[in-house]
This record gives structure tokens, C-alpha cells and sequence, in this order.
């Protein structure tokens, strides 16, 4: 089983969201700046089949547009303001491609963390075309990425696209049966929120031969319970209050 041994503790998420928009080239660069090695990031479809980073169904809360993300174009997508809704400074910072992520990220040297987040009924081909766009176009010089979903279809084109590729199932709470799950889908590692999180839990996931990464942890007092516990990674929207 791959461990994915390059994966550190600190995971900025969604670049660094407490410090810059989350989702723009703008938060992964700030990730670096506070010290991050890795991001984590959101990948949804427009409604021309172009993989960006997003996370939400609707425009609304992070940008100047309104409606569904997933009905505009890549092109109207990239005309709207992904920044000035977080804080002026960052104005007219656009929602990035994912191809144009791949180039940030290569120039930073920074690891990746891929979330499928897809849209309604769509989690096939979000998965398909992001799947796609690994294989084609993964930065050579980066360690492989983690890709990651809470949607067990979108895990499942992933198992049988990219089997050598590194991958997490996302969980809130972890289920009964989530070794199972987890088999099934050929997973390498199990993502869930740090607040379901006990000893006992992540000493069961551990003992099963998978690493455990906790979201979102912004405090450093939890952090070093988590990593008391053996929680291997954690993503946080605040990489700053972790840096040495």
C-alpha cells in the first residue's frame, strides 16, 4: 500500500482560505508564503467542461456573480471577482483553471491535495476529466497528488483511471463500514473532520495500515492532540499558526 510518506503534517486548505480567497492562485501562493509544502483544493466542472477550483454550488458567496456555477461557461466563470468578496486587496482575482493551478503550483513546488467537489449529478465526469487532466498534465517535477471525495462515484472512475495515483476517501464521520468502503475503493489514506476524531478512532485507522487526515483544524492546541493521536495530516485554513 502506498503510504504517500511525502504528504506533511500541515495541508494549507483550499490554499491558505484564512488568509486569501480560498480557491484562487492568489491563496495557494500565500500558502507557500506562510511556509506550506502542500495545498488542498476544490475541483468542479463549468457548464463547458472545464476542471476549476471551486467549491460551491452556488457563485454567490465568493464571487460578484449569482446562480449555479456549473451553468456558465469557463469564460464567464473567469470574468467574475473570486476576491474582492474576501477583502478588497484582492480584487479582480479570477477563479483559476485547474490546468493553470498545475503551472502555480509547479513554479512553488508545492504538493497537492485534489478534491473532486462535483456539481449535482455530475460526479462521473468531474471525475473523468480531472482524472484525465492528472495523467496529461501533472507537474513531473511534484510528488504524485492526493486525490480525495466525499462522492464514492466520483472514487470510483479514480480507482479505474488512476489506480497508481494516491487517493482518500472523505468522510464527515468515519461510518461503521468504512474499511469496506475504503477496500472497495482501493483508497490509500482516510480524510474526515477532526471534530469525530478520537484516540481510539485514529488508532483504528492507523493500525489498519492508512494514514488519517483531519479538516479543518485552525487551532495549534488541537493540532497537537490530533498529532498525539496519530493523525498524520492536517488541513488547515491558517498555515501561518503552524509555520516553524
Amino acid at each position: 500500500m502506498n503510504q504517500t510518506s511525502s504528504v506533511p503534517f500541515i495541508i494549507g486548505h483550499r490554499g491558505a482560505a484564512g488568509l486569501a480567497p480560498e480557491n484562487t492562485l492568489a491563496s495557494i501562493r500565500r500558502a507557500k508564503v506562510e511556509g506550506a509544502t502542500w495545498v488542498e483544493f476544490d475541483v468542479m466542472l463549468s457548464a463547458d467542461n472545464v476542471a476549476m477550483l471551486f467549491h460551491d454550488d452556488k457563485l454567490d458567496r465568493t464571487t460578484n456573480g449569482r446562480g449555479v456555477m456549473a451553468k456558465r461557461t469557463a469564460d464567464a466563470l473567469q470574468d467574475l471577482d473570486a476576491g474582492a468578496s474576501f477583502d478588497p486587496a484582492f480584487k479582480g482575482e479570477p477563479i483559476p483553471t485547474l490546468m493553470e493551478t498545475f503551472a502555480v503550483l509547479a513554479a512553488e513546488g508545492l504538493g497537492a491535495n485534489i478534491e473532486i467537489k462535483p456539481a449535482r449529478g455530475a460526479d462521473v465526469v468531474t471525475a473523468e476529466i480531472t482524472c484525465r487532466l492528472i495523467t496529461e498534465a501533472w507537474p513531473a517535477t511534484l510528488p504524485p497528488p492526493v486525490v480525495s471525495s466525499f462522492s464514492r462515484l466520483a472514487m470510483e472512475v479514480a480507482r479505474d483511471l488512476i489506480p497508481a495515483t494516491p487517493r482518500a476517501m472523505l468522510f464527515g464521520k468515519l461510518p461503521k463500514n468504512w474499511r469496506a468502503v475504503v477496500d472497495e475503493l482501493t483508497c490509500t489514506a482516510v480524510h474526515m473532520s477532526h471534530k469525530h476524531i478520537t484516540p481510539d478512532l485514529a488508532a483504528e485507522v492507523r493500525t489498519a495500515g492508512f494514514p488519517i487526515r483531519a479538516y479543518t483544524v485552525n487551532d495549534p492546541k488541537r493540532a497537537d492532540m490530533l498529532d498525539a493521536m496519530g493523525v498524520t495530516s492536517i488541513f488547515t485554513d491558517r498555515p501561518d499558526l503552524f509555520s516553524s
